[in-house]
């Protein structure tokens, strides 16, 4: 079943009321991709109620009214990505297409949609419920946060948007104690994964600097972000303090277990947009993740300019080998289904199996083990792959290797090593440019080895804090050499909230306090790109 949109459908399952309301910025796709769509699903396993509203109009009431009021809380998320990076490009402008909305026209998600949302929710409703705000946008935008949109530090979107309370990474034990709570008329404060306003600082928390020090300093700013990382990495309590009041971090959620992840992950989900919204057109992103399988959460690459690891974490929590099969065995049964895998991973495919060994043994055995499933034709890998992952693995990384070339690439195999020249990958976190030499001579010799004509596609950012066009004319002329091809996938840095590269961006300095050069202007950011891609070689 999909979960409830309308009234009607509603009565069609003999409920007089939801106790859960979820609001989100993407359409409504029935899959464990789309969080709200989890969590629905995890809650109605759990015995709740739980309805949906995606991208209301938020200059009407007509939209979020649609369900009625619900009888314990409002669940608001700007969707799979921070709204103000699915609304505009790394130079600023405004995108026109959007691939989680009906028609593919970016003209349904607001910007600062949580915030805009919860707004929504308290201007059109009398009965008032608390309101809980969560996933990608308001869990990396809870404390004070360069906002590149306007180009200064922003407060907490707690304190600003006037939520009740934020749940921050995976949000599963948070959200479903957060129900249970509410239905037994109990206190929500406390909750391990959770941020909630105070007048005063709990015992054993991290004190960061207050927000209107960070907003007016930069150097506060960067003793900000340190402690931060820091208190994130020790996972104690954090408050800071933002007008008359603190933001109070509570502990993390513990992990899942890969138990509570298999039994997550099979829940039963329709794979499809809801037909209340595919009515308005075609959702293009329902083509990557229908026939798509995740086999683990986490990612310990730690790259300064991602969220991932500050989202879901830096320890792996891998499914079994028996759920993942179960999942693609019925995918295989039902009518219509290609015979096609069209990804089978997680933030890192191959860090698939690492939370209980420390090598590529576990995805060997599994993807042999899924090959041999009835009905399916091609299993394909198109998350990402940390190529360093396989060089420094000496026993099983090029049996890996050979293993995926044969079998689960299609035509090019896509890493992103980012950059080569040293001094940027220092501050990215990522191997250097001798770590890609290495992995693209495993790469020929397998692909040598092998019956298939594939490629490599390699992925990389320019203007980056610390990198200056001397730098990127090392990386072309790196290119040229090493690789010789004329790279096209080549984005230019944007600052998102929350990771240690934006830091960088926004003080100009490493951690350590030492300067750094950083192009800020589009012009200088446009230069560093076109270095790269340009045709000519050096």
């Amino acid at each position: 079943m999909f979960l409830p949109t309308t009234k009607e459908e509603m009565n069609s399952l003999n409920w007089d009321r939801c106790d859960i309301i979820f609001v989100s910025g993407d359409a409504y796709i029935d899959t464990y991709f789309d969080g709200c769509a989890l969590l629905g699903k995890y809650l109605i396993s759990k015995g709740f109620k739980v309805g949906i509203i995606s991208q209301p109009d938020v200059n009407s009431d007509d939209d979020i009214t649609r369900l009625g009021v619900p009888s314990l809380f409002w669940g608001v998320s700007g969707g799979a990505m921070d709204s103000m990076v699915a609304n505009y490009t790394a130079l600023g402008l405004k995108r026109k297409e959007d691939d989680l909305t009906p028609g593919g026209i970016n003209n349904r998600r607001p910007d600062r949609a949580v915030m805009r949302y919860v707004n929504l929710i308290q201007r059109s409703f009398k009965e008032k419920k608390p309101v809980v705000i969560g996933g990608v946008e308001a869990s990396l935008r809870r404390f004070a946060h360069y906002d590149f949109h306007t180009d200064k530090i922003r407060g907490s979107i707690l304190a600003d948007s006037k939520a009740d309370i934020l749940v921050y990474g995976m949000g599963e034990k948070a959200v479903l104690e957060i129900a249970q709570k509410l239905q037994a008329n109990e206190n929500i404060d406390n909750i391990q994964g959770t941020c909630r306003m105070g007048r005063d600082v709990p015992d054993g928390f991290i004190e960061l600097p207050r927000f209107e020090e960070c907003a007016s300093s930069k150097d506060s700013f960067l003793e900000m972000s340190q402690l931060f990382f820091e208190a994130c990495r020790k996972q104690t309590g954090v408050a800071q303090k933002q007008g008359e009041r603190f933001v109070l971090q509570y502990l993390p959620s513990q992990m899942l277990s890969s138990k509570e992840l298999d039994e997550i992950h099979e829940l039963e989900f329709m794979r499809e947009v809801h037909p209340f919204y595919a009515a308005s057109g075609e959702v293009k992103a329902v083509e990557t993740i229908r026939n798509s399988v995740l086999t683990h959460r986490g990612c310990f690459g730690n790259c300064s300019f991602c969220s991932i690891s500050a989202h879901q974490g830096v320890r792996i929590t891998s499914r079994s080998e028996d759920s993942i099969k179960r999942e693609i065995e019925k995918m295989a049964s039902k009518p219509g289904f290609n015979g096609v895998i069209s990804d089978l991973g997680g933030p890192t495919a191959n860090m698939y199996g690492y939370d209980s060994v420390k090598d590529h043994s576990k995805q060997i055995s599994l993807l042999r083990k899924l090959r041999k499933i009835e009905g399916v034709k091609h299993i394909f890998i198109s998350s990402g792959i940390r190529h360093d992952l396989i060089v420094t693995d000496k026993q099983y990384g090029m049996e890996y290797l050979r293993e995926i070339v044969e079998n689960h690439i299609s035509g090019q195999m896509k890493i992103a090593p980012e950059h080569t020249v040293a001094s940027v990958t220092r501050l990215m976190r990522k191997p250097d440019g001798e770590m890609l030499v290495k992995f693209k001579k495993m790469f020929d010799e397998a692909v040598l080895k092998s019956s298939k004509t594939l490629f490599l596609t390699y992925y990389f950012i320019a203007a980056y804090p610390g990198c200056s066009e001397k730098e990127q004319v090392e990386l072309k002329k790196f290119i040229s050499k090493y690789l010789k091809i004329n790279p096209r996938q080549v984005q230019i840095f944007t600052p998102t909230p929350s990771t240690e590269a934006t830091m960088l961006y926004w003080t100009e300095k490493e951690s350590c306090g030492n300067p750094i050069f950083v192009e800020k202007s589009f012009k200088g950011k446009k230069r560093q790109k076109e270095i790269v891609t340009a045709r000519r070689r050096y």
